[in-house]
Formats: structure tokens, C-alpha cells, sequence
């Protein structure tokens, strides 16, 4: 209890000094865009996302072929911060290419924050690389393409396409027993849940957007059944109340590890996997979540 009060003040008094972000009129995200190679969109508080789906990969587990927005979607995002930005991001790579792509970001100042795998069992082998940096946005979008060029994550934007709005699970009965509305978006029904606290990383608060909410994705299987993943983010104290109710109900713990190196309150991030009636397991999920401060809709 006393730790979790001195983290809380430690926060409060963090806060007081949090220098205010730019307006997004100040960046030109078209250029970012560009210079990135994939175009992005414009989300709350002013963070340019662009997500990096993996869709060039066929990656399967327990027999179940994984869609890229369920389990191989790596993203960018960022955050505009006087004339600089904050930019964040989860590189999701093979193998042969995490030392090539590590190498390059690293010569060009882009930090390294983690490195991890997401999931147990599947091939061929994902890995999670985190990256931070400061800088000039147009700059660092450059640096991020050079480093991503290493890889095979396919960097053109997709031409317009009608999206898979239709998903064989009942997902009025799922947002019910979560608690809050998913969407689907490419045969995934995902889930976005906000911590009920604000985080701070070099003097930046750091927005859900930026990869600080609890994210939960279904993929159907058959018969009602559908495969789950996703990350719970944690701090310290949730860790094994989460863990465990995890574990009861059959749910899979793939990986606990941080993703970040500076951020206050310090965060834990717990994946997990499942493959079996989607109701019961999103009864699963909301066990688990019950033991979380989340952000109260």
C-alpha cells in the first residue's frame, strides 16, 4: 500500500511539470506520412498513428491461421510535442530480421525499448521490437523507413478496400459481458480499454494511443469458438491477481515484460492466448479486467 501511494504522489508531482504538446496544425503529417513510406490517421489527443500489419506472413498456432490485425499488427505512432514529436511503435518482425533492422534504428539514435515474443507455439517464430525516439517528425519517419526496409513489413498503403464489417461471433453478447463496445475491423473483433491513470515518459504524457491500453482481440474459429489475444497492461501490484485469474479460467499467459524503460507508474504488459467458446472466455477477460484500474467508460 505505501509503495503504490509514494507511486501515485511521485505521478501527481510528475504531472505538475508536464510541458503541453503542440497542436496538430503544427505537424504536417502528409510529409510524415511520405517520408515513412505508409500513410497514417489522425487520432484523439492529437497522435498520428500508422499502423504496420504484417500481412506478408502466413503465421499459424494450434492450427489456427492468425489474421495480421489479430496477432501480427505492428504500428507507429506520433505525438506531437513543441516543434518535435514523441514517436513510439511495435515493430512485429521475423527472426533473421530483428538484428538488421535493431542495428540500423540503433545507428540512427532510435532507442530500443524492448524486445519479446507475444506468442508460444507459432510458425514461424514473431518477435516484438519497441522503439522511442524525440525529434523532428519528418526526420525520425525517415530513420524508421530506413530501419524498416530491413524487413519485409510492407510499407505501401493498401489500396481502398471494402472492410470485413461481418463476423461470425455474437458480439453484443461479448461487449456485454466486457463492459464496453469492440469494433471489427478486418474479421477481428477488438477490444481498446484506456488505464484509469495518465503515464508519463520524458515529460510526455503518453496517451492510450500510443500503446497504454489493455488490448483484447477475438478471431473466430468455429462453432461459436474463437481464438483471443492481446496484452493486458499492468502495474506491479495487478500482476499476479491478473495472472492467476487468467490462468483459472484457461486462459494462456504467453509473456509478461515491459515495453517502455522511463515511464511512471511503471508498467507491466501480460499476453495471453486462448482458443475456445468466445463467450466464455470474454467471461475469462472480464475477471481478469475486474482486477484492473481501467478508465470508467
Amino acid at each position: 500500500m505505501q509503495k503504490r501511494f509514494l507511486a501515485t504522489a511521485l505521478t501527481m508531482a510528475m504531472l505538475a511539470g508536464v510541458t503541453s504538446t503542440a497542436k496538430t496544425a503544427d505537424v504536417n503529417w502528409l510529409a510524415v506520412g511520405k517520408a515513412l513510406g505508409k500513410e497514417g490517421t489522425e487520432q484523439a489527443e492529437g497522435v498520428y498513428r500508422i499502423g504496420l500489419p504484417r500481412s506478408d506472413l502466413k503465421v499459424t498456432l494450434d492450427g489456427v491461421t492468425l489474421k495480421p490485425g489479430f496477432a501480427l499488427g505492428g504500428w507507429l505512432a506520433f505525438e506531437p510535442m513543441e516543434e518535435k514529436a514523441l514517436v513510439m511503435g511495435d515493430l512485429v518482425l521475423l527472426e533473421s530480421e530483428v538484428n538488421p533492422v535493431m542495428q540500423k534504428l540503433q545507428q540512427a539514435g532510435i532507442e530500443i525499448t524492448a524486445l519479446h515474443n507475444h506468442l508460444l507455439r507459432s510458425t514461424p517464430t514473431t518477435m516484438y521490437m519497441h522503439i522511442m525516439a524525440q525529434g523532428e517528425p519528418v526526420a525520425l519517419a525517415k530513420k524508421l523507413h530506413e530501419g524498416l526496409a530491413l524487413s519485409k513489413t510492407p510499407l505501401e498503403t493498401a489500396s481502398a478496400t471494402a472492410s470485413e464489417s461481418d463476423i461470425d461471433l455474437d458480439v453484443s453478447a461479448i461487449d456485454k459481458i466486457l463492459g464496453t463496445q469492440g469494433k471489427v475491423n478486418s474479421g477481428v473483433l477488438q477490444y481498446s480499454v484506456p488505464r484509469g491513470e495518465q503515464i508519463i515518459d520524458q515529460g510526455m504524457l503518453v496517451p492510450p494511443a500510443l500503446g497504454t491500453a489493455i488490448a483484447i482481440n477475438f478471431q473466430p474459429t468455429e462453432s461459436g469458438k474463437a481464438a483471443i489475444t492481446g496484452d493486458f497492461v499492468l502495474i506491479g501490484t495487478e500482476v499476479s491477481p491478473v495472472l492467476k485469474a487468467l490462468r483459472d479460467n484457461d486462459i494462456e499467459v504467453t509473456a509478461l515484460h515491459s515495453h517502455m524503460v522511463d515511464e511512471e507508474p511503471r508498467l507491466y504488459f501480460m499476453h495471453f492466448w486462448a482458443n475456445d467458446d468466445a463467450q466464455k472466455l470474454a467471461q475469462g477477460l472480464k475477471t481478469a479486467l475486474d482486477l484492473v484500474n481501467s478508465k470508467k467508460s
